[in-house]
């Protein structure tokens, strides 16, 4: 169904079109190819209302296709219009009773409808006329796995691969299957295989290279990547996937020339740039950071993890304030990312700004409230400004969300302790102590003056062992 197109902009200009189209409720003639391109691109998105939108002006200027009303058929499955979709499919039938999509497509309706027996049945049947479709083995797949019966599934899959092993959703959805019955290790020479037999088949090293990721063995998954960018140079996703694989490993240097790769062979991306700043701040590498996180925001002013970046590098020279400006674009632009706000808060601290810190914490705490060290940062503000009972009230409020976190126990009894709150503070001591007894030093490290109280560290020796 999908037509090569050599260049992305190509594609990009077709959906224009098409949405020009639409938004001016004309009648724009596109070749048959373009729509398919166009329904193909929206179904891949999950957009599954303009897909139909294509369909239906598709169908208007190609009302004879019957590839079409199968396209429009299995789209109004996928979003629950079942009834209409098997009427739409049976009217296929009807003047096509031996073309296999009609089966696949009876297998896809009954799939989303949660019909797999049925769906099964279907999926057969098509295969009794067409047993070479690697769509057929993957959709077989897809409903093994909506079933819950994910071995079978992994068993249709590889079917569907060992037809084409280019079927990047068979792909995708063969290596969750094998995550989630912790089988990816067992299944590797099913991977290999396809390596031995065609050595120069660069999906074929792509393919292994992501299962190697998956299993953690990045070394061996870098030089799979590596064998397919040496058969094929331009091929951007390997080299993607190896610098990622190389952030894994700490290797910021190789990870950095495998972006770099990427920009040689592909377009400008603010992406890959925003990839490479962060690699060059593990490197502490300032200056070439901050120079690939400003060529990521000016390609794209809506990269929030490069506006993020800047901040990050401000922050660690100690420049606070210009800092928070760029923290303050971050999180206008991705609110709810806690890593933002919490980066904030510790910035708008550094400056004075004690109210911007607090409201920074408790909207950090909102996002993501199983995150002990947002309520630990948090109330050491309001303790430091003397407010010993509101830093309590949030660390109680934390222990309640997050009862089996030691350390919570012990900011605690520490904050008590301070407020003159003795009694308390022991019983929160002892809970603290069952928890995780080595943790204690924590107490000391962080207020060093508590050492010298003997009745503490009485309590403290009765639950050493």
């Amino acid at each position: 169904m999908k037509e090569n197109f050599e260049d992305h902009s190509e594609e990009l200009e077709l959906i224009h079109r098409f949405e020009q189209m639409l938004g001016n409720k004309e009648t724009v003639f596109f070749d048959l190819t373009d729509f398919e391109f166009i329904i193909d691109h929206y179904t891949a998105n999950f957009e599954y209302t303009k897909a139909l939108a294509a369909c239906d002006s598709a169908i208007a200027q190609y009302p004879f296709s019957t590839e079409l009303q199968i396209d429009k058929a299995q789209l109004l499955a996928m979003s629950g219009s079942f009834e209409e979709a098997m009427s739409m499919i049976d009217k296929v039938a009807e003047v096509e009773p031996a073309n296999p999509d009609v089966q696949l497509t009876r297998g896809i309706i009954y799939t989303q409808r949660g019909d797999y027996r049925d769906a099964i049945d279907h999926f057969k049947k098509a295969m009794a006329y067409d047993e070479e479709r690697d769509d057929i083995y993957f959709n077989i797949g897809l409903t093994y796995q909506s079933w819950g019966k994910f071995n079978s599934a992994i068993k249709y899959y590889k079917k569907c691969i060992s037809l084409n092993v280019e079927n990047e959703a068979a792909m995708q959805e063969i290596v969750y299957c094998m995550e989630l019955t912790g089988t990816l290790q067992e299944h590797l020479p099913f991977f290999q295989e396809f390596v031995d037999t065609d050595p120069y088949s660069y999906v074929a090293w792509f393919n292994l290279g992501n299962v190697l990721n998956k299993t953690g063995a990045y070394d061996k998954a870098i030089a799979a990547y590596e064998y397919a960018t040496l058969i094929k140079p331009d091929f951007i996703t390997a080299y993607n996937n190896m610098a990622n694989a190389y952030v894994f490993l700490s290797e910021y240097t190789k990870a950095i020339e495998s972006f770099n790769a990427m920009l040689e062979h592909g377009e400008p991306s603010a992406e890959v740039y925003c990839n490479i700043g962060e690699c060059y701040e593990k490197l502490l590498q300032w200056d070439l950071s901050r120079r690939y996180y400003q060529k990521s925001v000016d390609l794209d002013p809506e990269m929030d993890e490069a506006w993020f970046g800047i901040g990050v590098i401000l922050d660690a020279q100690n420049k606070w304030h210009e800092a928070v400006h760029f923290f303050k674009k971050a999180v206008e632009l991705y609110d709810d990312s806690p890593e933002y706000w919490v980066a904030l808060a510790a910035a708008e601290y550094q400056v004075g700004h004690v109210v911007s810190a607090l409201e920074s914490y408790e909207r950090a705490a909102e996002i993501q409230p199983n995150d002990k060290n947002v309520y630990l940062n948090w109330s050491i503000i309001l303790f430091e400004q003397g407010n010993f009972e509101d830093a309590t009230n949030i660390i109680l409020n934390a222990i309640e969300l997050q009862p089996d976190e030691a350390e919570l126990y012990y900011r605690a009894c520490a904050y008590m302790l301070s407020a003159g709150k003795y009694r308390e503070a022991y019983n929160y001591l002892e809970n603290a102590l069952v928890l995780n007894f080595d943790k204690h030093k924590l107490l000391f490290e962080f207020f060093p003056e508590l050492e010298s109280q003997r009745a503490l560290s009485r309590l403290i020796d009765q639950y050493r062992k």
